[in-house]
This record gives structure tokens, sequence and C-alpha cells, in this order.
């Protein structure tokens, strides 16, 4: 039997439903989706990544202390950012994780995540190009203890193993880290 349809809704009358009977498909349609929704939305698991901590090249703080940058850390973590990052080398699942985050950023393709992001503007100075960033508010775990933090994901960078975490403290001082620690991010 063919059914007549207008668009992508039926017509109750032509294949021998009644209102009533529309309604309550309709109705359970609409619960299903809205399910769905819901759980990814509220039942969504943290994001956690883990880590050991790493040495840099050292030259973050060149980028990190700019004024520029540091008037949208205060906006999107609620204060300056130290200037310099915590480098976390990151393999199997927490790589696999960690990619998800530089997908949303827009360096790899793949699986997205769906940690919420905030974009860090680029700008030029003096002649000099300072590269945008993506961030992406997190929680560091280390030694039993918690601190906010956020994964700053450079456009330009060419470390994919590798997490560079901000906040507003000199994280290796304040948490007693030392190359070779494990450490654990957790974004909601």
């Amino acid at each position: 039997m063919t059914v007549p349809r207008v668009g992508h809704i039926f017509l109750p009358s032509k294949i021998g439903l009644l209102p009533w009977q529309c309604q309550v498909v309709v109705l359970h349609v609409v619960l299903l989706v809205s399910r769905t929704v819901m759980s990814e939305m509220y039942l969504a698991r943290p994001m956690r990544i883990d880590g050991i901590v790493s040495s840099g090249l050292g030259r973050a703080h060149i980028f990190m202390s700019q004024h520029h940058y540091q008037e949208q850390f205060k906006s999107i973590i609620g204060r300056s950012a130290w200037p310099g990052t915590l480098n976390v080398h990151v393999e199997g699942d927490s790589l696999i994780e960690y990619k998800k985050l530089r997908v949303s950023a827009g360096l790899d393709e793949g699986e997205s995540s769906n940690v919420e992001s905030h974009r860090i503007k680029g700008f030029d100075r003096d002649g000099v190009s300072f590269g945008g960033a993506t961030a992406f508010l997190a929680t560091l775990l280390s030694n039993g203890e918690s601190l906010e933090c956020a994964i700053l994901i450079p456009d330009l960078t060419r470390h994919a193993d590798v997490v560079e975490v901000i906040a507003d403290v000199f994280l290796r001082e304040s948490c007693s880290l030392d190359d070779g620690d494990k450490i654990s991010i957790v974004l909601e």
C-alpha cells in the first residue's frame, strides 16, 4: 500500500489511523528524541586525560606574557594566567581523547569532543604575528589535590602528543611536579 504524505507528515485518515492514535505516535517519537538529547547533554561522562609531566622548549612564556593573550585568559579562566605552560605527554586512550580536543580546535580531522571550547584570538604586533589558540576549562589532579586550569591548544603547534596546561599559578611549583610525574586532567 502506498502511504500518501505531505512533506514528511503522514495523512492519518489515508492509512487507517484515528487522530488520537497519531498523537500517541508523535508523543512517543518526541519522548525518544528528548531522551537522546538529554542523555548526550547531561549523562555524558567527563573527559579524562592522563599523562606524564615533561619539559618543553621553555618558550611559552614569550607568548603567555603578552597583554593581548592575558586579557583573554582573564575572561576565560577568571584571572591572569601564569606566563608559561605545563607540558604533559599523553599516549594510548588519553592521546585519543586529546585528539578529539584537537579536532574541536580545528587542527585535526576525526571525531570531535563535546567539551566547550573558548577561542583565543591571535594578533599582530610590530610586524610579528602571534597566533590564536583554543582553550578548554579543566581540573588538574595530582598527589590527591585538584587545581582549576585550562588546556591550551595553539593554532601553530607541532605537539600532537603533548598537552599544554595553563593556570593562574606556576603549576610545577604549586603541585610539586617534576618531569616524569603522572597527572590527570578532567574536562566536563
